[in-house]
């Protein structure tokens, strides 16, 4: 009795068809058509390492969420506040160079620049790292100041990104998830 009249009979499953070149690329296992069924080969699955990590640890509590500005010059929130305590190890982002560490509008920053064309800045920070420093990704590069404006607690960080001249949202570089408003569309219902 041949495979056909096994399964006429119903003796046993149909074969499965053939695996699609896609099933691959999209993610799905691999798999080997052996002509008599499918045959699944395992494949590992690789977690990607977010592309920037938290500058606090442990990950702290985000005081108040990135708001873009929605021209160049307009207002916004142009970072995270992320909940501190005064004399906390502030960490690198990612590897990279100090490009700055000193005061601006009277206040202490530090910005590290990476690759990619992404720069990260910090404030308020007691510096513990150089311009033209080489950093990297988890090494401390200062402490949190208290005073930050605008944070309801001791001390908070804010933490900027900026890809060329562009602020971005950091949360989005860690692989979390930011805060998220609807704006009206001005499409009709």
């Amino acid at each position: 009795m041949g495979m056909t009249a096994a399964r006429a009979g119903g003796l046993g499953p149909p074969p499965a068809p053939p695996p699609r070149a896609s099933d691959s690329a999209a993610g799905h296992p691999q798999a080997e058509w052996t002509g008599v069924g499918l045959t699944v080969l395992a494949r590992s699955r690789t977690v990607r390492q977010a592309r920037l990590s938290w500058p606090l640890s442990p990950v702290p509590v985000v005081t108040k969420y990135f708001d873009a500005p929605e021209t160049p010059y307009g207002p916004g929130h142009r970072g995270v506040d992320l909940a501190a305590v005064p004399g906390q190890e502030v960490l690198a982002a990612d590897a990279g160079v100090v490009v700055f560490a000193g005061l601006v509008a009277g206040r202490p920053v530090l910005s590290v620049d990476h690759d990619g064309g992404l720069r990260t800045t910090y404030e308020p920070v007691e510096p513990k790292v150089a311009v033209g420093e080489q950093v990297y990704r988890g090494q401390v590069l200062g402490t949190v100041l208290a005073g930050h404006p605008g944070c309801a607690i001791t001390a908070c960080l804010h933490w900027g990104v900026r890809r060329g001249d562009e602020y971005v949202d950091p949360l989005a570089l860690t692989g979390e998830v930011g805060e998220f408003r609807l704006k009206p569309w001005g499409g009709g219902p």
